[in-house]
């Protein structure tokens, strides 16, 4: 035992030596790393293989390389606290960069211990809290990042303190209070980045013109009001303005025309009025100039089109008279954008000549004359969007050259004659839409030539002629909308090539033949309108593989045979098939009054909608007397169901003291109908109430069909009513959630949005009729005692069905939609667990500019389901959607409501994020789940984690979040999932596309 003593000493002390060979710097250095984690190894170098730190990964030494100076991690997947202790001991340091890691927690006040600092750059992690109130302590400091982090509260007032500053850049934090005036005695700054900061409302102070030095002011959403000040005049050196995306009113102040140095002037999405003011032409340097979706009036000022601008956007103002020629003469213009104002006139005839136009956008205004043969002379332009003016003449054959180009909207002009044979095949055009003109000829075979053509559309011109076999050439083609023309022939048989295809319209047009064989490969079809034309032959059975269709109209064609058996498999929205030459015996689910209208016209077509067919009456004579006979019986049942619907109309009016001159109903229907107003309004008692809430009552109607309906009463009275789970909101009419449900859902179809039969009014009551959804809503179902019933393969398909009806809503609807109440209780369950998105009371159409957070007068949504930035600033876009269905996913995996007592002031978000960093994500998770689930169960987490993230701008897209659901199903599938030493039911492996987990 002595002998072994000295032995464990020796090592003892050799295991030391990796640290005693270091300098003090590196010393300090290593004992630095070792409180962060480093999953990438990124640190690796950080070792005892050379005396001095000076070759470690991102360490920089001084002059004589033997004491650090600077540090630079960008993007090393840094992870853990930032303690500063051991940094501020390193008396040369003064840049500490960590742009783009995962340091988290909160940032020391010891911070203000490192005082030879001058460059301090943390942008881009995860730091929280409250900003150091001492960093303005750092004597030296010239250059302090936070951008991107979650650090909230206030700016602290001694921000206005700091005695060498030049940068300061704040942007997309959580910060929620007023800027604070001292910010702007800081005379020393160049830099002020404060944007896309959840402030309260804060006017800009005159005070702002003592940043003499200032040559970047950035603040853009930043909840400013009030005007701009006349004191901005006084920032000489001034290069960059943004105040985009603010309340800011009233003129655009004169004294910005004495900013002769700048360079930027972003001022779009304001209430700003008035002309543009005089003295533009001082600002000579002027190459960015953007004042769009404002409420400037006047005419576009001749002296502001003679700048050198490479980027002029104006739209969406009230801008009246020509566009001055001198735009024409500007040699750097790339980008103009004009659209939605009244402008008028020519445009001039040499725009483009002299300048290197990639955007051009005159959209919506009252343009004239023809379009300009100059506009891609320099080869560069991209998009073309001309659509609703009032332009004429065709199109300039020198667009047929413009290879550039890639997206063309011409459309709701008088433009004529025939398009150019080589803009049809243009190699990058995706989007090419001509609907709405006089357009003649024929398309051309050179169409096979423009191989990424998405969106093709057509519609309402006089083309003519044979579609070409091209067309099936082009593999990436979601929509062919050519409908209301004059095209003639057999459809190609090469367009069952196109598998992307959605859309195929061409109704009303003079198209002959049979639909070409091979129509299975549409798998993608969602719309397939062949209506009014003149084509034959049977429909094939392969149309009722077409699993996605929802609309089918061949109605006025000349087809012929049976209606195939496979159409009854379908989920249709629209199906139409009157008046063609259909004949035989109907298919079972299609033999119903719902469909009566569908098969009109169809004389050979065996049943009387009822399942009875005797199988006779195929002579003409017959065939006479069974119309004859069908009708008189018709007539017959209508007269008795009349005299009893009287009867029980009278009786129900008496009964009711109803006055004899109520308001008739009226019903407008969103698809074919198999029911009535009346069969829905005499099963509206308090028997068959299955739900109430912020809107009005849900009641069950059982139709005669055996069918069943769901039917919202919207709330009477001038006030709606708020359900507890609502945030109050003042008051909110209850005809704006009846017009916003109706305008959504009477437009929109999709399988997982949930479906709007009609809908009944008066002048005192409303009804919406929607598909019964059996299941209830996820909410109910998931937080009662049930909530045991929905293993994880259901719940998953839940969030991906939701996800999907979402994405459809943000991606694929004209212009996207924000529902802005999306929660659990207002997904719905049919009998197979199928999710659908329902309640549009309070949904907004986005501005179709992709600019687009307009601000709402009032909150919408519900207690622990409102974005944090929607709370704050008010501003609609997808992102608010995002993040309630990020709370959505944790319920589904947490099993645990959004709001809870037992998280105290906490929401589930941040009553899951804690749990997880304290407890370990066992402790987060449904107990009721299956535990051989799990890895799928932490990835589903995983998302909803990132769709609640408070950074909006972190947060993917909805179409990103579909794909992330369904890579988590596709991994399922390629390993068996074990319960019990065996194969779970829900692992598949006999080589189908079976496409989901459950």
């Amino acid at each position: 035992m002595a002998l072994l003593l000295p032995l464990f000493l020796f090592l003892f002390l050799l295991g030391q030596s990796t640290t005693w060979a270091l300098t003090q710097d590196g010393l300090y250095l290593y004992r630095w790393k070792l409180s962060l984690d480093d999953p990438d190894s990124s640190l690796s170098s950080w070792n005892n293989g050379h005396p001095t730190p000076c070759n470690w990964a991102g360490v920089t030494c001084g002059p004589t390389n033997s004491t650090v100076s600077s540090l630079d991690l960008s993007s090393f997947n840094l992870a853990g606290p930032f303690l500063p202790s051991l940094l501020c001991r390193l008396p040369n340091l003064s840049s500490i960069i960590m742009y783009n890691n995962s340091i988290n927690e909160s940032l020391p006040l010891q911070i203000s211990l490192c005082t030879s600092l001058t460059h301090l750059d943390l942008s881009q992690n995860l730091l929280t809290g409250l900003l150091p109130h001492t960093l303005p302590l750092l004597p030296n400091l010239l250059h302090l990042d936070l951008t991107g982090n979650n650090f909230s509260g206030p700016i602290p007032p001694s921000f206005g303190t700091f005695p060498k500053l030049q940068v300061l850049s704040l942007v997309l934090n959580l910060l929620d209070h007023t800027l604070p005036p001292s910010l702007f005695n800081v005379t020393t700054l160049r830099t002020l980045n404060l944007s896309y900061n959840p402030f309260l409302p804060s006017p800009l102070p005159p005070s702002l013109g003592n940043l003499t030095n200032l040559r970047t002011l950035w603040l853009t959403a930043c909840n400013l009001v009030g005007p701009i000040p006349d004191s901005l005049g006084n920032l000489p050196d001034l290069r960059l303005l943004d105040l985009a995306l603010n309340n800011l009113h009233g003129p655009i102040p004169s004294s910005l025309t004495r900013l002769t140095n700048l360079k930027q002037l972003e001022l779009y999405n304001n209430s700003l009025s008035a002309h543009l003011p005089q003295g533009m032409s001082n600002l000579t340097s002027l190459r960015l100039f953007d004042v769009s979706m404002n409420h400037l009036t006047g005419p576009i000022p001749d002296h502001l089109c003679r700048l050198p601008l490479q980027s002029l956007n104006l739209y969406e103002n009230s801008f009246t008279g020509q566009l001055p020629p001198s735009i024409a003469l500007s040699p750097n213009l790339y980008e103009l954008r004009l659209f939605g104002n009244k402008l008028a006139g020519d445009l001039p005839e040499d725009l483009g000549k002299n300048a290197p136009l990639v955007w051009l956008d005159v959209s919506s205004n009252r343009f004239s004359g023809q379009i300009p043969a100059t506009v891609c002379e320099k080869g560069q332009l991209e998009e073309l969007l001309m659509l609703e003016n009032d332009f004429s003449g065709g199109i300039p054959p020198s667009l047929g050259a413009c290879r550039s180009l890639t997206r063309v909207r011409l459309g709701n002009n008088r433009l004529s004659g025939e398009v150019p044979a080589a803009m049809w095949g243009l190699p990058h055009v995706y989007l090419l839409e001509l609907v709405g003109n006089s357009f003649n000829g024929s398309i051309a075979r050179t169409i096979g030539g423009a191989r990424n053509l998405s969106l093709l559309i057509l519609t309402n011109n006089s083309f003519s002629g044979v579609i070409p076999d091209e067309v099936g050439w082009l593999e990436n083609l979601q929509e062919f909308s050519g409908g209301d023309n004059k095209f003639s022939g057999r459809l190609p048989g090469s367009i069952v090539k196109l598998a992307q295809l959605g859309t195929l319209d061409l109704h009303s047009n003079q198209l002959s033949g049979e639909l070409p064989k091979g129509i299975q490969s549409w798998k993608k079809l969602n719309d397939l309108n062949l209506a009014n034309n003149e084509m034959g032959g049977e429909i094939p059975d392969e149309i009722g593989s077409l699993s996605v269709l929802n609309f089918l109209d061949l109605s006025n064609n000349q087809f012929s045979g049976n209606v195939p058996l496979g159409l009854q498999n379908l989920k249709l929205n629209q199906l139409n098939l009157s008046y063609n030459r259909l004949s035989g015996r109907l298919p079972p689910l299609l033999a119903k009054d719902m469909y009566r209208a569908s098969f009109m016209g169809n004389p050979g077509l065996c049943g009387d909608f009822k399942g009875l067919c005797d199988g006779k009456g195929e002579g003409k004579g017959k065939g006479f007397v069974w119309i004859l006979r069908t009708i008189f019986i018709v007539a017959s049942l209508v007269f008795v169901v009349g005299v009893v619907w009287f009867y029980f109309r009278y009786r129900n009016f008496k009964n009711a003291g109803r006055s004899a001159d109520k308001s008739k109903w009226t019903l407008m229907s969103f698809h074919k109908l198999g029911f009535s107003e009346d069969e829905i309004l005499n099963c509206l008692d308090e028997d068959n109430v299955i739900g109430s809430g912020s809107s009005g009552k849900v009641y069950k109607v059982v139709l005669s069909s055996g069918e069943a309906v769901a039917v919202k009463k919207i709330w009477g009275g001038a006030r709606k009513q708020i359900d507890s789970g609502d945030v109050e909101r003042g008051q909110f009419h209850q005809d704006s959630a009846f017009d916003a449900e109706v305008e959504t859902l009477g437009k929109i179809r999709h399988k997982n949005i949930v479906k709007l039969w009609c809908c009944c009014t008066t002048r005192d009551s409303k009804l919406l009729v929607y598909e019964y959804m059996p299941n209830g809503s996820l909410g109910d179902l998931l937080h009662s005692n049930k909530g045991g019933l929905l293993d994880w393969p259901t719940r998953y398909k839940i969030a991906v069905d939701a996800a999907e009806g979402l994405s459809y809503l943000h991606h694929d609807c004209v212009p996207s939609i924000v529902h802005r109440d999306v929660k659990s209780n207002n997904i719905l369950l049919d009998g197979d667990f199928g999710a659908r998105v329902a309640d549009f009371g309070v949904a907004k159409v986005v501005d179709a500019t992709g600019k687009g957070t307009k601000s709402m007068s009032v909150i919408a949504g519900s207690c622990g389901y409102i974005a944090p930035e929607y709370a704050y600033t008010l501003r609609v876009n997808e992102k608010s959607d995002i993040y309630s269905f990020g709370v959505v996913i944790l319920e589904l995996v947490t099993g645990r409501r959004p709001i809870d007592p037992e998280f105290g002031e906490k929401d589930l978000v941040m009553w899951a994020c804690t749990t997880l960093d304290q407890k370990g994500v066992d402790h987060v998770l449904d107990s009721r789940l299956d535990s051989c689930f799990k890895e799928e169960i932490c990835k589903v987490f995983n998302i909803g984690l990132m769709c609640t993230s408070p950074l909006p701008i972190n947060r993917p897209a909805m179409r990103r979040v579909v794909k992330m659901l369904q890579e988590v199903g596709t991994e399922n599938l390629t390993k068996p999932a074990k319960k019990d030493g065996k194969l779970s039911p829900y692992y598949y492996d006999d080589g189908s596309d079976h496409g989901s987990v459950a």
